[in-house]
C-alpha cells in the first residue's frame, strides 16, 4: 500500500512522478507529477484510495482522478509525448521527455521528485531520485500513476472511433491478439509507433 513515508525524509515540498503508455504499440506516452501540499490534511480513507492505477478497475481509477484534480491542497502536471517523438528519439527519451513536461506544468516547483523506476531524467534546480516500484510505495508516485493513465486511456478511446478495428478502448494500444490480428488484416495507422519492433516488422518489405 502506497504511504508518504519516502515523501517525509525530505524537507519542502516533494512530487512524484510516473507514466502510462509506455508498453504499447500505439498512441502517444503520458506521464504526471504530482504533489501533496499538506500531507497531514488528507483523510485516511482517501489515503487507501489511491494506489497504483493498473490495480484499480476503470471506474475506481476515474474515480480517484476525479478525487484527486479536485483537491484544493494538490498540484499536478500532465506531459505528454507523441507517436513521432516516440519514433525520433526512441521510447525511454520520450518518456523522460514528457516526464519533464509534467513537472514543467506544475503551477509550484518542488524541491525534491521521486519517479517511478530505475533509470530517470535529470532537472534543473530539483533533485530526482528513482524508486523502484514507486507506484507500489509512494503515495505521490501512485497518485501521478493514476493522473497519467485516466487520460491515456481516454486518448485512446477517442482514436478507436477513428480506428476502430484495433479495439484501443479496450486493449489501450497493447499489443493483444485483438490487436495483432487487426494489424494483419488492415495494416497499421498514423497512430502506430513505427519504432517498434512488431509495427517495424510489418513494414518490412517482404
Amino acid at each position: 500500500m502506497p504511504t508518504l513515508e519516502i515523501e517525509a525524509r525530505y524537507k519542502g515540498l516533494v512530487g512524484g512522478v510516473d507514466e502510462a503508455g509506455r508498453g504499447p504499440w500505439a498512441g502517444p506516452v503520458i506521464a504526471a507529477a504530482a504533489v501533496f501540499l499538506n500531507p497531514s490534511s488528507l483523510s485516511s480513507s482517501f489515503i487507501e484510495e489511491i494506489q497504483d492505477s493498473k490495480k484499480l478497475s476503470k471506474s475506481k481509477r476515474e474515480s480517484v482522478y476525479r478525487k484527486l484534480i479536485e483537491l484544493g491542497s494538490f498540484h499536478y502536471g500532465i506531459g505528454i509525448a507523441s507517436v513521432e517523438e516516440i519514433d525520433c528519439l526512441n521510447i525511454a527519451k520520450a518518456t523522460f521527455l514528457a516526464m519533464e513536461r509534467a513537472v514543467q506544468a506544475l503551477p509550484q516547483k518542488p524541491g525534491t521528485l521521486l519517479i517511478d523506476g530505475k533509470y530517470i531524467p535529470s532537472f534543473k534546480d530539483i533533485q530526482a531520485f528513482p524508486v523502484i516500484r514507486g507506484d507500489d510505495l509512494s503515495l505521490s508516485i501512485a497518485a501521478a500513476s493514476i493522473l497519467a493513465k485516466v487520460p491515456r486511456d481516454k486518448i485512446m478511446e477517442e482514436l478507436s472511433r477513428t480506428f476502430p478495428l484495433y479495439g484501443w478502448e479496450r486493449n489501450a494500444g497493447y499489443g493483444t491478439p485483438e490487436h495483432q490480428n487487426a494489424l494483419k488484416m488492415h495494416g497499421i495507422t498514423p497512430h502506430h509507433r513505427k519504432s517498434f519492433a512488431p509495427i517495424k516488422a510489418l513494414l518490412a518489405p517482404i
